[in-house]
């Protein structure tokens, strides 16, 4: 079945205006605001059909489904909120040449690297500090 325009824009927008990855669940309630009618189905087929034309990518963390971020940003890492589970995007990158290469095992040649660093996001942080948690 055909995703109808007027869904894959309504995500596409979602992803556009989160500014962080998301979760196919997460696409799906804040798209149902615009196309109410949307389903989860049509969402899984949307996010795959999007990535396949290169307008999104798949952002995958050890051990959790993917999340979905718009396509061509610069290179950048990933903030996994260890509270809300929230994921987030950490501008720059720590490429230091000499640093990647002291990381690298002897005779191995490094093509690519990914950073993800885990803790507590803003929003749970305050939070906390609001109900006394912290």
């Amino acid at each position: 079945m055909p995703i109808n325009t007027r869904q894959r824009r309504a995500i596409r927008d979602v992803l556009e205006q989160a500014g962080r990855p998301l979760g196919a669940r997460e696409v799906l309630q804040a798209a149902q605001t615009s196309v109410p009618g949307l389903g989860l189905a049509t969402v899984y087929r949307a996010l795959r059909t999007l990535a396949e034309e290169d307008t999104i990518h798949a952002v995958t963390l050890p051990g959790e489904a993917p999340r979905y971020e718009v396509a061509g940003k610069a290179h950048h890492h990933h903030f996994c909120c260890s509270v809300c589970g929230g994921v987030f995007e950490v501008e720059g990158c720590l490429d230091d040449e000499a640093t990647l290469a002291a990381l690298t095992p002897e005779g191995f040649r490094l093509e690519a690297h990914e950073i993800i660093l885990y803790g507590e996001c803003l929003e749970c942080r305050e939070h906390a500090a609001r109900t006394g948690r912290d």
